[in-house]
């Protein structure tokens, strides 16, 4: 018997002989079909010369997956892990561990496709249906599609569609400036070849109703502001405009619902509902409509059928892809990559119900209550009056510095402009990282000569981690008056009847 090398032994277990591929046999028929005597004959004869390489690639030599894993987890541990409260749309979250052992790390489910075959789909279908059930609920609008790329795309998606089924002559769009700058430049990258101009402003002031076929608002507001969105959608809709929100689902269990304001389109990201930010994406976002639009919809979306036995079953309705119609009809866009984000979505809502929502969105708007109640107090200028989890602060001409404070405690802050940032509370946070915030704006405001004094103003009161306590029993919640949600919502029975994880 041959003896193998040390070598042979320990590729003894290379991927490729885990790959489920073509057999020897399968190889050879395939290669005389094509009349080649190798692959790479037939690379030879498929790639033309003048721009194939000869020379082999300069590379390592091969790895198991065990020594591929182990120098990865070395790489990633060079990273610095700081605490994200930029906020802007995207949030840390807690990923119950169910749901990320049974769903994000299941193959089952990661490996998700479209499910044109619903008689071999339909626990997909109902998770996807979930997802359209909190979406509708959480925007109180009728309808909602099984998710969108992300935010951005969802909100230049509302755009064209209000193009489509609007009745306004004008081909201008109108795009709040409290929007998410990512939101902003997708919607301006989308509008340019569609020859829609996009009119960035203050609709309290720079608004012409009259010369806009859509109006995009933000809600709450990337700032942190929560606005009555009322005002705004009577004027569109009395100039013959839509109304588009793109609207924080956490928030939604708090505040007044955009559909219960009239708001025609309502779109955002359902990433702080269990999806971790990695690193930017990707994560499911969605868009909701009224049910007289549901024919220009984009996407997909889930509805309950019958079977050949009559039996209810699920499948993808009013399917306006460009696979099933026209292409130049077609409302199709980019959201199969999407479907394991908004599955987790989904179980997330159906692990925490309704009452479990809005028990960690009333944590997060205390908190940030708190925050706010603390940096007053410190003689810090909080610029928000009305918010949910996110305010702006003003420190004139020190944004840099206290930006740096913070970095310093492992915080990243929004940096606005050279007198404003902003701070986002999210499901993670925590009494300490509170007292961490208030820290880095003492610290800053500090004279350099003594920075462990605190003895100019604006520093001497700032708060300790010891004083949330105090503080939590003093504080006022600072939802805007008359917007408070009064509406139920996750009704069905699926959001209440799966709590145990046995």
């Amino acid at each position: 018997m041959d003896r193998p090398t040390l070598a042979d032994l320990y590729g003894a277990d290379a991927f490729v002989g885990r790959h489920v591929g073509p057999r020897p046999e399968d190889v050879e028929a395939m290669l005389a079909a094509v009349d080649a005597a190798s692959l790479e004959d037939l690379i030879a004869q498929a790639v033309p010369k003048g721009i194939r390489l000869d020379d082999p690639l300069a590379l390592p030599g091969p790895r198991d997956e065990a020594d591929v894993l182990a120098e990865l987890r070395a790489i990633a541990g060079r990273n610095e892990v700081f605490t994200s409260l930029i906020g802007m749309g995207y949030h840390a979250t807690h990923t119950p561990t169910v749901i990320q052992r049974n769903v994000l790390e299941n193959p089952a489910w990661y490996t998700a496709y479209t499910p044109y075959q619903p008689e071999i789909s339909q626990g997909r279908l109902e998770a996807l249906l979930n997802f359209q059930t909190v979406v509708a609920d959480l925007t109180g609008v009728e309808l909602a599609n099984a998710s969108m790329l992300d935010e951005g795309t969802a909100a230049a998606e509302a755009m064209t569609l209000c193009r489509r089924v609007g009745k306004s002559a004008s081909s201008t769009f109108f795009v709040d400036a409290d929007c998410h700058p990512q939101t902003i430049d997708v919607v301006e990258t989308r509008a340019e070849p569609l020859g829609i101009k996009v009119l960035v402003g203050d609709p309290e002031h720079d608004l012409d109703a009259a010369d806009c076929f859509a109006v995009l608002l933000q809600y709450p507001g990337s700032s942190g502001a929560v606005r009555d969105l009322r005002p705004v959608v009577e004027r569109a809709h009395a100039a013959g405009g839509l109304v588009v929100a793109a609207a924080d689902l956490l928030a939604l269990t708090l505040l007044v619902p955009p559909g219960e304001q009239g708001v025609d389109v309502v779109v955002g990201t359902t990433q702080r509902l269990g999806v971790p930010m990695a690193f930017g994406g990707p994560h499911a976002g969605y868009l909701a409509t009224r049910e007289a639009f549901k024919r220009s919809l984009p996407g997909r979306l889930v509805g309950l059928s019958v079977d050949a036995a009559g039996r209810p079953a699920l499948r993808l309705a009013l399917q306006t892809r460009e696979q099933h119609i026209r292409r130049e009809k077609a409302t199709s866009n980019i959201c199969t990559a999407q479907v394991l984000l908004a599955v987790i979505a989904s179980m997330y809502a159906v692990y925490h119900g309704p009452e479990g929502l809005t028990r960690i969105a009333r944590r997060v708007h205390r908190l940030t209550a708190i925050l706010a109640e603390g940096l007053r107090r410190g003689g810090v200028e909080v610029a928000t009056e009305h918010f949910f989890d996110t305010i702006t602060v003003r420190v004139p001409g020190r944004a840099d510095e206290v930006a740096a404070a913070a970095r310093q405690r492992r915080l990243n802050l929004r940096r606005i402009d050279v007198d404003s940032l902003g701070i986002a509370i999210d499901e993670t946070t925590t009494p300490e990282v509170v007292a961490d915030v208030w820290a880095a704006f003492a610290a800053a405001a500090a004279p350099a000569a003594a920075p462990a004094a605190a003895s100019t103003a604006g520093s001497a009161a700032v708060p300790t981690a010891a004083d949330v306590a105090a503080l939590d029993a003093e504080v006022e919640d600072a939802l805007p008056p008359g917007l408070a949600r009064t509406s139920a919502f996750l009704e069905h029975p699926v959001f209440h009847e799966h709590r145990s994880e046995t």
